[in-house]
Parts: C-alpha cells; sequence; structure tokens
C-alpha cells in the first residue's frame, strides 16, 4: 500500500480493481475511506500525486481571508462601492496564531 503524510496526518492508497480509494490513518489503526474509485487506469506514482493534490483539497490546513479594499473605492453617483482587497489576502492557519500580512 502506498501511503504519504499531509498536516502530519498519514494517508494510503489503497488498489481496488483498475482504480484507488484513498484511506485517512487514524490512532488506533483505525483507518477512514476519504474517497473510492478514485483515478483509474493511473498508475501508482499518479495516483500517489493526485491523492495528495485531492487530500489537500479536500483538508484545507487554513483559509484565505480576503478584507475590504478601502484605500481604492469605487463610486457610482454618491453612492461609494468599497470591493475585496485581492492583492494581500491573508492566510489564517487551524493549527497556529499567524496571518501572512499584518494589518494596515
Amino acid at each position: 500500500m502506498i501511503s504519504f503524510v499531509y498536516n502530519d496526518t498519514r494517508y494510503e492508497l489503497q488498489p481496488v480493481g483498475s482504480s484507488w480509494n484513498v484511506l485517512r490513518c487514524e490512532s488506533g489503526g483505525r483507518r477512514v475511506t476519504v474517497g473510492a474509485g478514485l483515478f483509474p487506469w493511473k498508475g501508482p506514482a499518479d495516483a500517489c500525486c493526485l491523492a495528495e493534490a485531492f487530500v489537500q483539497t479536500a483538508y484545507p490546513v487554513g483559509v484565505k481571508l480576503v478584507g475590504p479594499d478601502v484605500q481604492h473605492p469605487m463610486t457610482v453617483g454618491d453612492l461609494r462601492i468599497v470591493g475585496p482587497n485581492v492583492g494581500h489576502p491573508n492566510f489564517i492557519y487551524w493549527d497556529k496564531d499567524s496571518t501572512s500580512c499584518s494589518p494596515t
């Protein structure tokens, strides 16, 4: 069985016919199915790369927070529209107290 570690959790790929199941290994030896019947006809190396991408999407380690861009509002008549500041997102991690950008 092929295994990899992501965010301090071990995952395994289990071949089932021509496809793969992705399992999350929990404490006590228990395995939980994350995805079944994935990546048909892929070899072990390709399936492992695809499984890692799948797990990173299914279990993100944080969220990207995009705040308002108050420095560059748009105006339509008297209406002031404040859009998102996509140039300076903060990435907030679940497992530590940190952000990528400090508030200004």
